[in-house]
This record gives structure tokens, C-alpha cells and sequence, in this order.
């Protein structure tokens, strides 16, 4: 009996001496754990600090100079708030304009390549020409007046491919409506000066509209090339010497630049004139008409957000118009001595008094 509680003895001693090291080792080991963890968050931590999340920065390059463009830059912005972007916090806006200026664009685009900015808008055409020969990479938000898929810029409205997409007001397709809407505001002309900045204007697409609508309204085109003040006002003397009745500005980047000049000569000669964008008549032109560009500007801040999101812009349809305006400045149809005819006046988007 007794050698049997010996031997019942030994084996409790061994039991709990082995239940000890096991404990010893279950301690030693968790210990061991939290020291690794705690060296892994060390190291960890100042890695996550000195790499903060990126803030994405996007490029604006314009056409135009600076009066002409604040109004579209404000809508811009007004767009990016309107998607919880705050510019300096969580994006970064690198704004370049060209006055019109070829040159001058393509150094700008350049320099935003430069910048590596994660996207650029490209408003008018020279701009767009720009964006393109200094990037195939970055992704580019174009806001055009001239048919996108003619131009060359995408494929197609669908499906625009390459690294290139946006919104297109086709302006110069509507020259053939302003001749419309301007005849029908001064009845009876028979002389219509054109005034714009192609050598070979006769050659294109928008003067083809505006030469078919003119034969069947009963009058006759005078084309006028300006490029700049000079120019601008022996165009002016030119089409009175010819007696044009009312003129047509066909839309470009340069006649905003030079809105001031154009707006002072037609008062000069009390001619009547219609414009490609409203901005020109609340700045006391007679009439415009055409797509809403500030509204452009606020869709082009969705084409942004939906890129920084991840989109490819080969994905993203180009939009056109949603909607064209009528602005009609009756201010300055009382000082040049002209009635808006009451039909005409009833289609107005909006009137200046």
C-alpha cells in the first residue's frame, strides 16, 4: 500500500511540475507576441505618416484670358463643391489661360504635363489641340464649341476612346440659326456680314449652313476675317461700305478676348449683331444663341470626379447640349433704334433690360 502512494505521489509531482513549464511557456510566449506587435505598430506608424494620402490635382487650361473666363472657372469650381470638393484640402486646382494664343497654350499644357496633374480641362479649341499633343497618358475633360468626332478628338460620342472625353456645345453648328434668329429680329435684310477668323472660312462646314440658310432667307454673305483690334474695325468699315445690315460673330476663343472692340463698333455703326455666347450681350451685345457654357463647366467637374474615381474617359459618353438659350439685351436694342419683333422676343431664354 504504502509503494502504491509513492508511486501515486511521484506521478502528481511530475503532472505539476510539467503543468508549470507549460504555463511558463504559455507566458513567455504571449509576452513575445505583444512585444513583436508593439515593434511592427513602431514601425508601422511613421511609415503611414510620412506617406499621407495623395490630394488629387487637376489642371484647367483655357483659350480665353482672364475677364472672359472668371465667370466659367467660378462655375467649374461651383461644380467640384457641389461634389464635396474643397480646393487646397482634398484637390488642387493648377489654372493656366492663353489669351488665344496657340503658342502661348501649348507651353501652358506643357507645363501642366510637367506638373503631372491627374487630370486637365481643356476649354476651347486651342487648348484642346494643346492637351492633346502634350499627353496620350493623362486623362483630358474637353469643353468644345465644334463637333467633337469631326475634330478628331474621340471616336465617337459613344464611345469616345484614347484618354479624351467631355462635353461639346456644337456652337458652329449653329450659325446657320443665329442668320435665322437675326433676320427674323431685323425683317427684310439683304446684306449679312460674317465676321470671322479662318482664312479658308468659305471651305468649311459652318459656312455651307450659313450660305444655305441665306439663299433661302433671300440675302447675301459678306465674309470678314479679324483677328484683332486692328482688323476687327476695318471689318467694321468694310461691311458698311457694302451696307450689310446686320452681322454674325462665329464663335471663337479671339472674339471673346476682343468682345469689347467688337461691342464698341457695332454700336458705332448701330448694327445689329447676334453672338455665340451671352456673356458678349450682358456686356451689351444685341443677342446670342447657344448652349449654356457655364452650365458646361459644371458638367465637366462631374467628368472630373468620376476619372478621380477611377473611370476611364474611353468609358465616358461625350454629352452635348441639353439645352440652347436665347439672350436678347433690350437696352441695346433701344440704342441702336431697333423693335424686337414680339415673336421673337416670346422665345427669349432671358432678356436684359
Amino acid at each position: 500500500m504504502r509503494t502504491e502512494l509513492k508511486c501515486l505521489n511521484r506521478r502528481r509531482a511530475r503532472a505539476k511540475l510539467t503543468g508549470s513549464k507549460c504555463s511558463a511557456l504559455i507566458a513567455q510566449h504571449s509576452v513575445l507576441t505583444l512585444a513583436l506587435g508593439a515593434w511592427l505598430f513602431a514601425l508601422s506608424g511613421p511609415a503611414e505618416a510620412q506617406q499621407p494620402r495623395k490630394v488629387p490635382r487637376v489642371g484647367l487650361l483655357l483659350s480665353a484670358s482672364i475677364a472672359e473666363t472668371a465667370p466659367w472657372i467660378n462655375a467649374f469650381r461651383h461644380g467640384l463643391r457641389e461634389l464635396g470638393y474643397v480646393e487646397g484640402k482634398n484637390i488642387i486646382l493648377e489654372i493656366r489661360r492663353g489669351d488665344a494664343k496657340p503658342d502661348q497654350v501649348s507651353d501652358l499644357a506643357a507645363e501642366l504635363v510637367n506638373l503631372e496633374v491627374d487630370v486637365i480641362v481643356a476649354a476651347g479649341n486651342p487648348a484642346v489641340h494643346a492637351a492633346m499633343k502634350a499627353t496620350t497618358r493623362i486623362p483630358i475633360v474637353i469643353r468644345t464649341a465644334t463637333d467633337p468626332v469631326k475634330a478628331g478628338y474621340v471616336a465617337s460620342l459613344a464611345r469616345p476612346g484614347g484618354n479624351i472625353t467631355g462635353v461639346t456645345s456644337i456652337n458652329l453648328a449653329l450659325s446657320g440659326k443665329r442668320l435665322e434668329l437675326v433676320q427674323e429680329t431685323v425683317p427684310g435684310v439683304k446684306r449679312v456680314a460674317v465676321l470671322t477668323t479662318a482664312s479658308n472660312f468659305t471651305a468649311t462646314g459652318q459656312y455651307k449652313e450659313m450660305e444655305a440658310t441665306a439663299r433661302v432667307l433671300g440675302s447675301k454673305l459678306q465674309i470678314l476675317k479679324a483677328l484683332d483690334p486692328d482688323t476687327i474695325d476695318s471689318a467694321f468699315v468694310a461691311m458698311t461700305k457694302e451696307r450689310a445690315q446686320v452681322v454674325v460673330v462665329t464663335p471663337h476663343a479671339r472674339y471673346l478676348q476682343h468682345g469689347e472692340r467688337i461691342l464698341k463698333q457695332a454700336a458705332k455703326y448701330r448694327l445689329p449683331a447676334i453672338y455665340f455666347h451671352s456673356l458678349l450681350v450682358e456686356n451689351g451685345g444685341l443677342m446670342s444663341y447657344g448652349a449654356n457654357v457655364t452650365d458646361e463647366f459644371r458638367r465637366a467637374a462631374i467628368y472630373v470626379d468620376k476619372i478621380l474615381k477611377g473611370a476611364k474617359p474611353a468609358d465616358l459618353p461625350v454629352e452635348q447640349p441639353r439645352k440652347f438659350e436665347l439672350v436678347i439685351n433690350l437696352k441695346t436694342a433701344e440704342q441702336i433704334g431697333l423693335t424686337i419683333p414680339p415673336n421673337v422676343l416670346a422665345r427669349a431664354d432671358r432678356i436684359i433690360r
